[in-house]
Order: structure tokens, then sequence, then C-alpha cells
């Protein structure tokens, strides 16, 4: 299988390696796991913690480094003062467990599309653990995948100038195929093999992201998957119209952040985001971190999860939404994430995570990124990184050219919506 994805006439370049170094005895763990995650009830009453909160907070103040160094947990739960991104950027390893072993011990780094650069600690089983939710988000909508041995279970796409592609197989799915490929001309030998590749392919599941999706809808394919996934960033209702139509399947937005995984998945019946992590806690708070009313917008705060490298306690994700509580689960109702913007540069659009790349290796920590409708684009630095204002300017002018980067402090106490465009067509 991995021979047939990389060695195909019509593949891309694959510019790296990765696989899913999981033990034998994980693998039926997993499938346990994603049964277990298949049929659990999720929710609790209105304004209760669910019983297995307190007992969880417990063990993070006696397990976790930075918990462990405020002394006891206070009596109500509310009295724990909330964490953000900044907290995390600053010292990862303070939040993760005495107990986890180093040996096995993986990272993700984030895109930093709106906040902190930030390395997520993580594990083999914890990446493996993401499909049991997508299975779930999946059978909300009939779809049962039963793509195994000799098929090629499911493509993700990327479309930047720069992108981590690789192939790999899903051992819980008896080793079918997984590839992460670029749809960017730059990855591909001819611009034609995309279509020809993914056809050949012809994956039971497509993920990706809206930027990727436009440039999917593109091509000239004659496969369709069983269904398509997005992630990491708003769906827009008028893209995922254009999607089911063309492709005559499921097309699923799903909330998801590295920091916790597969969140919601979006319903219009439910009126929004239907939870999907039986072990994941939600919270409204206002900006004092006190919870809001019932019905009342505030920022999307978790406690929990399956990440047992980084157990959540009243973690800000700096989203936004209101909470509703269904018949199946609750629901995030007006959801403000992640929204794809795009850059116009030297005549090309430019994916803002193409923005990220080319800032990554300054110690910048915090930033926002702007193009005014006269192309020009202003660069916003935290105080502590206007140090690095000119190899910024450097690193941007590649991509745009002649064009006008200005600098400028950027005045946020923290998360920002961090890319933001006045070209009309910016989002996509």
């Amino acid at each position: 299988m991995l021979d047939f994805m990389r060695d195909h006439p019509w593949a891309p370049f694959y510019r790296n390696e990765s696989g899913n170094r999981l033990l034998a005895h994980e693998i039926a763990a997993l499938r346990d796991f994603e049964r277990a995650v298949a049929g659990a009830h999720i929710g609790w009453a209105p304004g209760t913690a669910p019983d297995w909160v307190a007992p969880f907070a417990a063990r993070a103040y006696a397990e976790v480094p930075y918990y462990r160094a405020l002394g006891s947990p206070p009596l109500r739960f509310t009295d724990i003062a909330p964490v953000s991104r900044a907290d995390f950027a600053l010292d990862i390893a303070r939040f993760v467990p005495d107990h986890v072993p180093l040996d096995r011990m993986i990272n993700f780094r984030t895109t930093g599309t709106t906040g902190h650069p930030l390395l997520v600690a993580s594990h083999p089983v914890v990446a493996a653990r993401y499909a049991a939710f997508h299975k779930r988000a999946l059978r909300r909508v009939g779809v049962e995948l039963r793509h195994g041995s000799g098929q090629v279970g499911v493509v993700l796409i990327g479309y930047q100038e720069r992108c981590f592609t690789y192939v790999s197989v899903t051992p819980a799915m008896d080793e079918s195929g997984l590839a992460k490929i670029n749809l960017h001309p730059s990855d591909w030998r001819d611009g034609a093999d995309r279509a020809r590749y993914l056809d050949a392919l012809a994956p039971e599941l497509v993920a990706g992201d809206p930027i990727s999706f436009a440039e999917y809808l593109k091509l000239p394919l004659t496969h369709a998957p069983r269904a398509l996934i997005s992630v990491s960033m708003m769906l827009h209702a008028g893209l995922r119209a254009r999607l089911e139509e063309r492709f005559k399947c499921p097309v699923l937005d799903i909330y998801s952040l590295n920091e916790v995984g597969p969140v919601g998945v979006f319903d219009p019946l439910a009126g929004g985001h239907v939870l999907l992590q039986p072990n994941l806690y939600v919270e409204l708070l206002d900006p004092a971190g006190r919870p809001v009313a019932a019905g009342e917008r505030g920022e999307i705060t978790v406690t929990g999860g399956f990440n047992f490298c980084l157990p959540l306690l009243r973690y800000r994700t700096g989203d936004f939404a209101s909470l509703a509580f269904g018949a199946e689960a609750p629901v995030l109702v007006g959801l403000s994430g992640r929204r794809p913007v795009r850059f116009l540069a030297q005549g090309r659009w430019l994916n803002n995570i193409d923005i990220t790349h080319a800032l990554r290796s300054l110690p910048v920590s915090h930033f926002g990124f702007h193009q005014k409708a006269d192309g020009s684009v202003i660069l916003r630095l935290a105080a502590d990184s206007m140090v690095c204002s000119e190899a910024a300017r450097a690193a941007l002018t590649p991509l745009f050219g002649a064009q006008t980067v200005n600098i400028e402090l950027l005045i946020a106490d923290d998360k920002i919506v961090q890319y933001t465009s006045s070209f009309a067509d910016a989002h996509s």
C-alpha cells in the first residue's frame, strides 16, 4: 500500500515521512475506545458539571506540575482559575502529568493562525483516537467507513506553498492507506496529475480545510468520496453547498483544535455544532472568567478531553458561542471560530498558513496580519517581539515583493483574530 501511494506515476513529491507508531496491543485498545465513544452519552444538567469533573480536577492538582504548585484544589470548581493558550505557550511541560513516559511522547506544532504558536504534547495513541470522534460524526449522517486492506481509506488535503506531506497506513482499519497531500501545483510534476492521482487512490474519505476544498472543487475528478470532512477553519454554508452538490456526499464541518481534538460537528437541524467527546465538559465564560447566563455568548472553555499527555482544566479556547442543550448532546450555537483568509501577493493568492510559515523561524509569540485595499500589508507584533521587526519584514518581502510591508505594535491582551483583509474576496 505504501509503495502504491508513494511510487504511483502520478504521485506528488512527498516531502516527509510519518507513521502511526502504534504497538500491537494498542490497536485492540483503540478499537475498544472507538466502540465506547460510539455508544457514549454526552451531556450534563445546565449549570452543573458532570460527576467526573471533580475527581478529574483532583488528579490534575496531584499529578500536573502547574496545578500542584498552586496547592490544594479550590472547593468550588468554578474557583479554579482558567488557563489559556498563552499559558501553554509559555511552558507546555508544566501541563504534562508526571506519570506520562517521555520515550514515546510526540508533539504537534500548531499553525499559529489565531494566537500563540504552540507545541502540543501528545502520544501515538492520542493521535489515533481522533478517528473515533470523526466516526461518531460520520454515523450521524449514515456513513460507516468500510475501506480496509488494499484500499485507501483517507486522504488529507492541503493547499499551501509549503506543506507537510507523507503516506502511511491505519492499523485499526486493517492497514488501509492514508495520504497527506498538497494540492499546490509546486508539489506535482504536472498539475493535471492531481486529479488523476486522487482518482487512482479513490479514497473513502477526504479531509481538509475550506481553502484546500476550494481548490479541490476545481479539479476534474471522476471519483467521489463517501464523505468530506472540513476541519481547522470555519466552513461557510456556500462552500459546503457547492461541495455537496458536486460530490453528492455529506460534508461535515468539524470544530477541532490541536489542544482539544474534535469538539463538535455542525448540524443545521440542531442549530449548531453538536458536541462529540463524552469526557469533555464545556463552559462559556465572560472576560472576567465567570460563567455566562444561560443562552448568552461566552468564550468556549473546556475541561477533560482524551489526551492523557495534556489534561485540560478550564482551558479557554479563544473561540466564542452560546450553549444549547439538545436531546442528543449539548450544542455550540453561533460558533465564532477560525476563519480562512487569503492574501493577494504579486498576482496570486496565498494561504494564511504561508504567512505563518514565513514567520515561523522568528521568536514571535503573538502577531496580527492585515492586508489593506491597496495591497499593502501590516504586521502587528507584540511589544516583546518588536526586536524581530526587520527580520520579519525580510521574511515577508519574498512573498509580497515590492508591495509595502509595514510593521506596527500590536495592542492586545491575548488571542486575537490574527489574519484579516480589506479585500472582499479574501475569505474563501
